[in-house]
């Protein structure tokens, strides 16, 4: 049996302890927040996305993607070809900085004289990624009359940069960038052809005039997709059933004229097929990425769709009465392909599956929603087939509620006064904030929406109902008015509870940016987990995350004046980070700071914390361990004899909070 002594100089905690990963060594150890481990396809799709920005950007005509024999890829295109003469900062080959370090390239630059105008990566942080769990990655460059090429090993240099004088056979411009992904970082080393092939297709489809190749070195097979005007035959070749009515495609980007709200060159391209059964086929990219997760630019199509469509049933009255529309009756039968071109796409996570820039969305439905409301105008009798199918499918939908709400029973308690209810019954819709505050309350009764959306106002610090007995619950009024406007009883997690009566989808905790809000929400979160938890358990709790800071920032080369939101100081002082970056001038910014929800107006509140495609929304779950681990936590945090635990905790972690004071 080890002695004391040694087991505590094993365990010693210092300064030796504190590892520093350099260079490329985060993703070796942790390649799963860098990209997909399933299969390398992710790592090679950032290879072909670089070529594909150098096609969007007006410089190729050609993009080859070669499978060969031995495991490895080939990725080749006719663009300009990636600097390799000596960073006039770093002193290093351009083309080594681009491959070896995270964080370095030529896409942060959206301003005058910029490298890339739109790109849907940022050159160096994706194939830097590829380099790090690639046994082997060689490049060969085009550029300048001169040919370089260099090779890497697990992201390493293995073959210093070579530059020799282009020869008569020797192409003028482009990259060639072959990779042998390591297998040790994947479950499967097979590339999923099927998906390959979709998005080398995608790809064409999205760029007209751009021809795409597939070679299988094994059987000698090439594929190649050349489209001059691609979205219409792409969706109608990809369709399950036959159109309803007539596609509905159009386009439209910012003009130099109007850069006051968008950047010059933004905006979208879009097909639309309404279908009465059959799959639908939905897929989205925002500057050639596909993001198979949708996002802000999905949502401002669905957004222009509803709104251009709605509005021309109001305007012919066609809705029969008790038929209230909602943007699922819309959108749940349309199939589309979407191309949205964003000046700055903020991605959710380095795989890119999901847009969250919030200015997309007005972008999207902006321009979405007149061209339909034109077409509409311009084609009543299609206008009319579109409307009738949309209001059997909110028909539909109101009778599967109805449903529902007729096997809870009649036998409802009363509501409590300050609840302001939402006008569905749809549980799969219905949402109840928590609010921290009458004044908040009152923002949020303005700015919600009131068919799915009810407010709930809290007054004061919730009761700490850790160590109060169930039957001793309903003596504090605010915790009885929550479990009756919920319609579920207080409850262990051993005992098996009704949730016939339940209300709402989600409950949302919504309090300030604070201390004093996140007190709140550990009083709420203390009241669900222990008197509510099956409601924890079966995912209907939530966490709303209000900004604590509003930026206005002034113009900035391509990008127009904009309200920035930050919902703590770390995304504050990246964001003026990122101004900087873009030109703006220390200082021409100003900075205002949200004292608590009550400050914020009714429009404020909906786009930052109420407005389901633009909001963030945490969802409430065990800690790692189960509940019984979480329980351990609450006991420490909240138990009236835990001060010495507490004090032991503060001693611990002081140093890992920051005070507001």
């Amino acid at each position: 049996m080890p002695s004391t002594k040694n087991s505590t100089a094993n365990n010693a905690y210092g300064e030796a302890s504190i590892r520093v990963l350099k260079g490329l060594e985060p993703v070796k150890q942790r390649p799963g927040m860098y990209t997909r481990t399933d299969n390398p396809l992710h790592i090679v799709q950032e290879v072909i996305d670089n070529a594909a920005d150098e096609a969007l950007a007006g410089h190729g005509t050609r993009i080859g993607v070669v499978l060969h024999a031995d495991g490895s890829i080939t990725v080749e295109d006719d663009g300009r070809g990636i600097p390799f003469g000596l960073h006039p900062d770093e002193g290093v080959p351009v083309i080594e900085i681009v491959y070896t370090r995270l964080h370095a390239g030529g896409k942060f630059d959206k301003g005058a004289g910029g490298a890339y105008s739109f790109s849907g990566g940022l050159h160096g942080v994706g194939v830097s990624v590829t380099n790090a769990l690639a046994r082997r990655l060689q490049v060969t460059v085009w550029r300048e009359g001169q040919v370089a090429t260099t090779a890497f090993a697990g992201g390493d240099v293995v073959e210093q940069l070579a530059v020799r004088k282009a020869g008569a056979g020797d192409r003028k411009h482009g990259t060639t960038v072959r990779v042998w992904p390591d297998p040790k970082y994947f479950e499967s080393a097979e590339l999923p052809r099927a998906e390959l092939l979709h998005l080398l297709r995608s790809k064409a489809v999205l760029m007209p005039g751009v021809t795409v190749t597939l070679r299988v070195e094994k059987n000698d097979e090439t594929t190649t997709w050349l489209y001059q005007a691609g979205l219409r035959d792409y969706l109608m070749q990809s369709l399950a059933a036959d159109p309803l009515i007539p596609l509905f495609e159009g386009q439209q980007y910012a003009s130099a004229n109007e850069t006051e709200n968008f950047a010059e060159g933004e905006g979208a391209s879009w097909c639309v097929a309404f279908t009465d059964e059959g799959a639908t086929l939905r897929e989205s990219y925002v500057n050639l990425i596909p993001t198979v997760a949708g996002g802000t630019h999905d949502s401002g199509l669905k957004d222009g769709l509803f709104g251009a469509i709605k509005g021309f049933i109001d305007l012919h009255a066609l809705a029969p009465k008790g038929v209230k529309l909602m943007p699922e009756d819309v959108f749940s039968r349309a199939s589309f392909v979407l191309s949205a071109k964003v000046l700055d796409p903020q991605f959710q996570g380095q795989i890119k599956e999901r847009l969250n820039s919030r200015d997309a969305l007005r972008l999207v439905s902006g321009y979405v929603k007149p061209a339909l409301e034109l077409w509409l105008n311009q084609h009543v009798d299609f206008g009319k087939k579109l409307a009738d199918l949309v209001i059997r499918q909110a028909q539909t939908r109101q009778r599967a509620s109805q449903k529902v709400e007729k096997r809870k029973g009649s036998g409802v308690a009363v509501l409590p006064g300050k609840l302001t209810d939402c006008e569905s019954r749809d549980l799969n819709l219905n949402e109840v904030f928590l609010v921290e505050g009458d004044s908040a309350g009152g923002s949020a009764k303005m700015g919600r929406d009131k068919e799915t959306q009810a407010v709930l106002p809290l007054r004061g610090k919730v009761l700490n109902t850790w160590e109060v007995d169930r039957d001793r619950l309903f003596a504090n009024t605010e915790i009885h008015d929550i479990a009756v406007a919920l319609g579920v009883d207080p409850h262990g997690p051993n005992d098996t509870p009704d949730f016939s009566g339940l209300r709402y989808g989600k409950v949302c905790i919504l309090s300030d940016a604070d201390v004093d809000g996140s007190h709140i929400q550990v009083l709420l979160l203390t009241l669900f987990f222990r008197h509510f938890p099956h409601l924890i358990e079966r995912g209907h709790v939530f966490i709303a995350k209000p900004p604590l800071y509003r930026i206005d920032a002034p113009a900035r080369g391509k990008r127009p004046a904009a309200k920035i939101y930050a919902l703590d100081d770390g995304e504050r002082d990246a964001a003026l980070d990122k101004l900087r970056k873009e030109g703006a001038k220390e200082g021409s910014w100003s900075i205002g700071r949200f004292k608590g929800l009550g400050e914020m107006n009714a429009e404020q509140l909906w786009e930052t914390t109420l407005n389901p495609e633009t909001r963030r929304l945490l969802p409430v779950r065990w800690r790692e361990g189960g509940f019984d681990a979480t329980a351990v936590s609450f006991t420490k945090l909240m138990g009236k004899g835990e001060a010495a635990a507490r004090r032991e905790l503060m001693e611990l972690r002081g140093d890992a909070v920051e005070v507001d004071v």
